[in-house]
């Protein structure tokens, strides 16, 4: 394994210049390149400035921030990377400036020298093509905000070899972030990953089962996640979600999991990009999103009676309310004003169907976050607005909010967990990465409250699957397939966090 000490960035825009002052303030001497000469001044004084900012708040002696300085060097050329152990490509997603460069490159720096891409979507390998040695060349590919995001992905080309990886595992470490390792995969593994939260959400709205704003509420409030699915692409840009979404769809081999909406590009051609374009899935007003107002809740009638399916996982605390809300507990689902359902994968208007209740009087409430947190109120195809507003007063009677929302197999958190959970067991499935590797991929680099194979672990693998099943069942759409690697799982009754079994 070769030991890094100096390193060579080349491309000094936000990426470049975040990935210079990691490894300088992990204390490598580091030389930053970029064609524009004012593009390497504006890095090297921007990391000074952080250097002394760390010295002025007293994170950093004087003098240790004086030795750092000291290794940030301004490259006038490709010749200032020829003593580099490790040299940095973050400039633009081509594949055939790329493979320039490091054909360039090649003429330059020393045999042994370690050659890597930031690329985010490009095939590794054939960045390497043109090489004469493509065995020392692989993917490092870092998160913008570089520091602050403390994970990086490694790739493995065909032909790396182990030690490269080995030697930039080690220096990605010394520099304090999680380095995981990922096959040579389309969106290698963080963008691969993350599919699943932004496709799901746009399905449910394509289906008309809930707003973007809705969507986001839930994946916050009643989920745990820092943000939703419209409030990232707003933030990253739909310029740039949009073409992930259809490059990786493209290069699985057009795989139903990855299928990307038909809402998507007409939002595009509208220039309707998110923050940055000051209107996205939300409208903006001086750089603040406005969020719609939230509708009037309905008021509680003085009486009424309803009905609680037994078969609901949290039937006990449903009539709880019920009583609380000084309203009639109804034994029989014939009398009552209300039916409160809680299905599992299951939409509500099948559930009535095939258990012959009155669709026109029933709500389903989604069993998966429990009655604590933020409630979802599902509605059939067919629920009256009596019943509708009856349900919405009672379930909020006690202050926890709640979001209605149009019928669907999984209301919203079931199903984009479960796709969540489905994508990451086929990325291990594949070998893609490991279990370690993809958790820890997923938490630091897409802010999951946890790993995707720890969600499931969590909601319980059978009731993930039970989802998916119901799902695929229900809609016929190959997207909601389970990965094997989940069935076998749940079938022997294993945990997804377990490791593959060793092969002989």
């Amino acid at each position: 394994m070769k030991q890094i000490n100096k390193i060579g960035v080349v491309g000094a825009g936000a990426m470049g210049r975040g990935i210079v002052q990691l490894f300088v303030q992990a204390g490598h001497p580091v030389v930053c390149f970029d064609m524009a000469p004012a593009a390497v001044a504006s890095a090297v004084a921007h990391v000074s400035s952080m250097i002394q900012r760390s010295i002025d708040k007293g994170r950093l002696p004087a003098a240790v921030g004086q030795s750092l300085a000291d290794n940030l060097i301004a490259g006038h050329d490709l010749q200032a990377l020829a003593d580099c152990d490790l040299v940095v490509e973050a400039i633009v997603e081509d594949v055939a400036i790329k493979q320039s460069l490091f054909c360039e490159l090649e003429g330059i720096v020393a045999a042994d020298t370690i050659l890597a891409s930031n690329t985010s979507s490009l095939v590794v390998a054939d960045i390497a093509a043109k090489c004469q040695r493509a065995e020392r060349l692989a993917g490092l590919h870092f998160f913008n905000p570089v520091p602050l995001m403390k994970v990086a992905e490694i790739i493995a080309a065909v032909r790396t070899e182990a030690a490269v990886v080995a030697s930039l595992k080690a220096v990605v470490e010394g520099a304090g972030h999680r380095a995981v390792v990922a096959a040579d995969q389309p969106g290698f593994l963080v963008n691969h990953a993350g599919r699943g939260l932004y496709t799901e959400g746009l399905r449910v709205v394509e289906e008309q089962v809930a707003t973007p704003q809705q969507i986001d509420t839930l994946m916050r409030e009643a989920a745990g996640f820092k943000m939703g699915p419209f409030e990232l692409m707003d933030l990253t840009g739909l310029d740039v979600s949009g073409k992930v979404m259809e490059s990786i769809y493209q290069q699985f081999q057009q795989e139903p999991r990855f299928r990307p909406s038909a809402l998507v590009p007409p939002r595009m051609a509208a220039g309707l990009y998110g923050r940055k374009s000051g209107a996205g899935w939300y409208p903006y007003a001086d750089g603040k999103r406005v969020d719609s107002a939230a509708p009037a809740l309905p008021q509680l009638p003085g009486a009424g009676s309803v009905w609680v399916d037994e078969r609901a996982e949290q039937a006990a605390g449903l009539k709880n309310l019920v009583s609380a809300a000084g309203l009639n507990l109804c034994s029989s689902a014939r009398e009552a004003d209300l039916l409160l359902i809680q299905p599992w994968g299951e939409d509500a208007s099948h559930y009535c169907a095939r258990l012959s209740l009155d669709a026109e009087k029933t709500v389903a409430v989604d069993p998966l976050p429990g009655l604590d947190k933020h409630r979802t109120l599902m509605l059939t195809c067919v629920t009256a607005a009596a019943a509708r507003d009856l349900a919405h007063a009672l379930l909020t009677h006690d202050g926890v909010a709640a979001t209605v929302i149009g019928d669907s197999p999984g209301f919203v958190l079931q199903r984009v967990l479960a796709t969540i959970v489905n994508i990451a067991a086929n990325i291990v499935q594949r070998g893609i990465a490991s279990v370690d590797d993809l958790e820890d991929a997923v938490r630091l680099g897409l802010g999951y409250p946890e790993g995707p194979l720890s969600i499931g672990e969590r909601v319980g693998g059978a009731k993930i699957l039970q989802v998916l099943q119901q799902q695929q069942a229900i809609t016929g759409d190959d997207r909601y397939r389970p990965s094997l690697w989940l069935s076998r799982r749940v079938k022997l009754g294993q945990s997804l966090l377990q490791l593959e079994a060793e092969r002989v």
